[in-house]
């Protein structure tokens, strides 16, 4: 080409939990089925949408309304129920001017540092989850700032360490919460959450806040919202219904604005942000229109204390399997539905092995294998993918320095969930202990 066609950070954007697919699909084009353990999907889980639900949609398909374009901000009506819900929770105050409508989290994570000057930085937690930590990568032109996740302490934040790298690096502007976190499961208590917004207080920070997981929660776990606990301070909470309903197709997200006046310069990001939107026209209008009716159902609140009880039963039988397997740190979860494992330190070592009894499956890992620098994690994910067919994805790929790899309690069929997780917790046992 006659000039560079990327610009500086592009290739900072990765995505392992759909780009590990690429290298199952050999092995499924092999003849083999595939545990797919590796992306967040319920339905692709097995989950069943139940017929009250469907038959909302399908009432929506049948009014003329629902073809049409909406409010470039979103449904009014739906910005105002998603207000209330905000408002009931007795803290920080909202309208249904402070909601703006995405196509996904995703759309609305690439717009928000999309619009941030390069030398502003948003530290995020570490383990990180990829749609965040590349778009802030990618927006920086350089490496993501984290602050780490503490797997021997329930992975909660080492608020020490981001105190710290807060102080000291003067271009960090905000810091990101996952609650409930992807990829740990892990939910931050009240006093946490506060000790967050005492940071941002001191060094004059914008919170923001991704909380799609905030109603899937399990075990007497429930999650603080940040809009309880940040008084004046400006921030942003992310959240949408691809996990709560479950409805991932719909592709719906919104931003909440918390006290956008208390600063000019938080004040101009969301009225830029809401700009963008108006250039696009607006967000896709189904799912919108269908949130408040949903939400409202009588039949909702009840649908989603069973799901969540029935993914906190699955997390008991993790537990049961993986909980006392020597040489890994496995953490119960508390809420949205991943679980991080993590290897105890200078077990893993690149002369380990699965069994592959296939030589055409051993060709295809003798080639995936065939790179040095290869973090030891993503070399067991691969063994993995071949020995036992089950699809994970490796913890480094979460901008981590940990090592380990993530799972879901998605499997809605208990025989199929027990026994994936046999599997996984005995060619743990069988890696660590073998030296090729």
């Amino acid at each position: 080409m006659r000039q560079l066609l990327l610009r500086p950070g592009a290739e900072e954007l990765n995505y392992e939990i759909r780009g590990i697919v690429k290298k199952a699909r050999q092995i499924e084009a092999l003849g083999y089925t595939m545990t797919w353990e590796n992306i967040g999907d319920p339905i692709q889980k097995h989950n069943t949408v139940p017929a009250w639900m469907k038959e909302i949609i399908a009432d929506l398909l049948k009014e003329d309304k629902t073809y049409g374009y909406a409010d470039s901000k979103g449904v009014l009506e739906t910005r105002k129920f998603l207000a209330g819900l905000n408002n009931e929770k007795g803290g920080t105050l909202i309208s249904a001017e402070d909601i703006l409508f995405f196509n996904g989290l995703g759309d609305a994570i690439a717009k928000l540092y999309q619009f941030l000057i390069p030398t502003a930085r948003i530290i995020g937690p570490s383990p990180a989850y990829s749609t965040h930590s590349s778009a802030e990568a990618a927006h920086a032109n350089t490496a993501p700032i984290t602050y780490k996740l503490d797997p021997d302490n329930q992975w909660l934040p080492d608020m020490e360490d981001l105190y710290l790298k807060v102080k000291y690096n003067p271009s960090i502007v905000g810091i990101l919460i996952i609650n409930p976190d992807n990829p740990t499961g892990m939910v931050y208590p009240k006093e946490v959450l506060e000790d967050f917004v005492k940071i941002a207080e001191e060094f004059n920070l914008l919170l923001i806040t991704d909380e799609i997981y905030q109603n899937i929660t399990y075990n007497g776990i429930k999650a603080v919202a940040l809009s309880e606990v940040i008084g004046t301070r400006p921030a942003i909470s992310l959240k949408g219904i691809s996990k709560e309903f479950p409805w991932p197709g719909a592709r719906c997200g919104w931003m909440e604005f918390y006290n956008r006046e208390a600063s000019k310069e938080f004040s101009k990001l969301c009225q830029t942000l809401e700009n963008a939107k108006m250039i696009e026209v607006c967000s896709t209008i189904l799912p919108q229109l269908a949130i408040p009716r949903i939400m409202s159902h009588p039949e909702y609140q009840a649908y989603r204390e069973l799901a969540n009880e029935q993914i906190g039963k699955r997390s008991d039988w993790m537990r049961e399997i993986l909980g006392d397997i020597p040489g890994i740190k496995f953490n119960p979860t508390q809420g949205a539905f991943y679980n991080t494992i993590v290897f105890d330190e200078n077990l893993l070592s690149p002369n380990q092995s699965l069994p592959v009894e296939d030589p055409k499956l051993q060709v295809l890992l003798d080639t995936w294998l065939d790179d040095p620098e290869m973090p030891l994690d993503k070399r067991f994910v691969y063994y993995l993918l071949v020995s036992e067919r089950i699809c994970v994805v490796p913890i480094s790929s979460f901008c981590s320095d940990l090592r380990g790899f993530r799972v879901t309690l998605l499997e809605e069929d208990e025989e199929v969930f027990k026994d994936t997780f046999r599997r996984l917790g005995k060619a743990i046992g069988q890696y660590l202990k073998s030296e090729s």
